[in-house]
């Protein structure tokens, strides 16, 4: 075992020490090397699309790599109909069933932190628990190599994309965090769509100290100008927040920007901050659609619905009267959820509704089955794609924050 543990130090340590100077297309070939050295035959890295649909091979399109069996032409499996999907959507490891040849192959998950990125295809001639552990290990670095050069290259990004952006969508996408964070405490996953063609949809969560700070945004229109009204939003929001402001204080900051800079655009919005520590919910909204409250396998009926506040950028400014912040108190399993109205009013061919009783229950499905909440997104914003025949007419936001202080 000692042995074992050396040589799985030594490889991944020479692979984070060749990664520094290593660019993006250099990746796979990095990857595949420290596999090699491990005692695999192959190691190919996958990584989900934006619309977590698919999972799309490395290398990229149009680029070959002259290593044994490396996927080319952009491969993609389908994230719901494949045993490299369910690893995705599980987060756990799948090993393939024997085939004829000698060789078996595992799919390995790509998690930074609690985020899903992809896969890793990884085949050897056995794979025993020694050689698992030292996928699980290669799976760990690798997510972290992949994540550390995403921002200075197209590489990554440009693989997750089946279309081109909107110009909004790309100001947008600019701005939007990693759409899963979280601790042991707390949890919180958003998702997007149409995600090549947002129009004034946002959000953010960020964990500062013992609280986890979040936000939903939906500006008025679909285009350029909805986009920036988001974005200097965001900017404003964090700002603030950065500063020490209070959620009155960053609403007024939201206010202010887009009277001076973006007039005639209105922006609803539910501001929020959670204590991971006491369950306590402090919250304004803006309006925007209250957020909902899940506990167990239903939804409390109004149980965060208060009166909100005018929404922001109107030409008067908040005046003398700032909005409204609420407090209400969790229990440990509680799940927080705030949309903006393009997903509640989503219309079939119909004109029937998606309605908040189908988004309710499909989150509540999900979970009980023990579904993360990442998946369990995922899930519903496909639903609500498949309602309205793959088009939707508005964007769809939707952020799940669940408190698990307990786990």
């Amino acid at each position: 075992m000692h042995i074992e543990d050396g040589l799985l130090g030594s490889v991944l340590a020479e692979m984070m020490a060749d990664s520094h100077r290593a660019g993006p297309r250099d990746v796979p070939a990095l990857v595949w090397r420290a596999g090699r050295r491990l005692g695999l035959s192959q190691v190919w890295i996958y990584l989900a699309d934006v619309q977590q649909q698919h999972l799309v091979a490395l290398p990229t399109p149009g680029e070959q790599i002259d290593l044994p069996g490396a996927p080319q032409g952009a491969e993609a499996l389908d994230i719901d109909g494949s045993l490299a999907g369910r690893a995705y959507r599980t987060q756990a490891v799948q090993l393939a069933p024997a085939g004829a040849d000698t060789h078996r192959v595992v799919w390995m998950p790509l998690v930074d932190g609690i985020g899903r990125l992809g896969v890793l295809r990884i085949s050897g001639p056995v794979l025993d628990e020694t050689l698992l552990r030292r996928c699980e290990s290669l799976a760990a670095l690798t997510a972290m190599i992949v994540v550390t050069k995403t921002p200075f290259s197209d590489v990554f990004v440009t693989t997750g994309r089946s279309q081109p952006m909107t110009l909004q969508a790309e100001l947008l996408w600019a701005f939007i965090p990693p759409r899963t964070i979280g601790t042991s405490q707390v949890t919180s996953s958003a998702v997007l769509e149409p995600a090549h063609d947002l129009g004034g949809d946002a959000f953010d969560h960020n964990l500062a100290n013992h609280r986890l700070h979040f936000a939903v945004m939906d500006a008025m229109g679909h285009d350029l100008a909805s986009g920036g009204a988001s974005a200097a939003a965001m900017a404003a929001y964090r700002c603030t927040r950065r500063a020490g402001g209070t959620l009155a204080d960053i609403a007024g900051a939201i206010d202010a920007a887009l009277v001076r800079w973006i007039p005639d655009r209105l922006l609803t919005c539910v501001i929020a901050e959670l204590d991971v520590v006491s369950g306590r919910l402090t919250w304004t909204n803006c309006g925007h659609p209250p957020p909902l409250l899940i506990r167990g396998r239903r939804v409390v009926d109004h149980a965060l619905e208060r009166s909100p506040h005018l929404p922001l950028g109107l030409a008067t400014g908040l005046g003398a009267s700032p909005p409204q912040v609420h407090t209400a108190q969790l229990e440990p399993g509680d799940r927080v959820l705030v949309h903006t109205d393009g997903v509640t009013e989503a219309r079939d061919l119909q004109g029937e509704l998606f309605g908040e009783q189908q988004l309710t229950q499909v989150v509540v499905r999900a979970m009980s089955d023990g579904l993360a909440a990442a998946e369990a997104l995922r899930r519903l914003v496909h639903k609500i794609l498949a309602h309205q025949g793959q088009g939707l007419r508005d964007d769809a936001t939707i952020l799940l924050v669940e408190w698990h202080p307990d786990r």
